[in-house]
């Protein structure tokens, strides 16, 4: 089949994988565990526990990597929630903290991802996150609409650096740059995508990106979308990727 673009590289969080309000679900968690918390607390708790992690997942590149850093957050998430939560053994404030992460898929993207699988391009997941985001795929019911998944913990390289997606690459046969697209929801996407010498799509759900933005207009210059449903027409087009 003639198509624009072979290979669709995809990042997670963002773009395929929306986060739930976690404060919420852990002031749910906690309740269950027989704890009140107000969900301000509950909110303070659960954004000192992902800025920790952001700074630390890179290093969860195994199972047992990972549960140690589940550790570490959970000992924050404890601290944060001080008195509220020293009834609980660690192993429950874990738990707790491990039930407030929900990564749903975005309402469209079961049905562009099977759209794109029909133009017969690959499609890989390529996403700074730990070991766990197989986990995550699958949870959100994706994991057999892909070809595959490339985490920045497996691999020890992040975006932006274009190393991440060619780990990526590596899992499908190979191709000229200018058959691979990125969609990426952040700069490091399309940074990525243009150190590597492939196309890239921003997804800007929330129109936060002017049409003028530098990160846009490159060069080279980036496709803007405001979620995935254009994405497989751009995929099966007539030619190559403009700009």
């Amino acid at each position: 089949m003639d198509r624009a673009y072979d290979v669709v590289l995809l990042d997670a969080l963002g773009t395929l994988l929306d986060l739930e309000p976690p404060g919420p679900h852990l002031v749910a968690a906690l309740a269950a565990r027989g704890v009140t918390v107000g969900e301000d607390l509950a909110h303070r708790a659960m954004v000192a526990e992902m800025t920790y992690y952001r700074a630390h997942c890179d290093g969860a590149g195994t199972p047992a990597a990972l549960e140690d850093l589940r550790d570490r957050c959970a000992a924050i998430v404890a601290r944060e929630l001080g008195a509220a939560a020293a009834a609980l053994p660690a192993t429950e404030v874990r738990a707790a903290m491990l039930d407030a992460f929900r990564f749903p898929a975005y309402p469209e993207v079961p049905a562009v991802l099977r759209a794109l699988r029909a133009t017969g391009a690959r499609l890989v997941v390529v996403s700074n996150w730990d070991v766990s985001l197989h986990d995550a795929l699958r949870a959100a019911g994706l994991d057999g609409l892909l070809d595959g998944a490339v985490s920045s913990a497996e691999t020890g390289v992040a975006k932006p650096d274009p190393a991440l997606l060619h780990a990526a690459l590596g899992l499908v046969p190979a191709v000229a740059p200018d058959r691979v697209l990125m969609v990426g929801d952040t700069p490091p996407d399309v940074l990525a995508a243009r150190a590597a010498g492939v196309a890239a799509v921003l997804v800007d759900r929330f129109g936060a990106v002017a049409a003028d933005d530098p990160l846009l207009t490159g060069p080279p210059r980036a496709h803007h979308a405001p979620d995935l449903r254009g994405l497989p027409e751009l995929v099966a087009g007539p030619g190559p990727y403009p700009g």
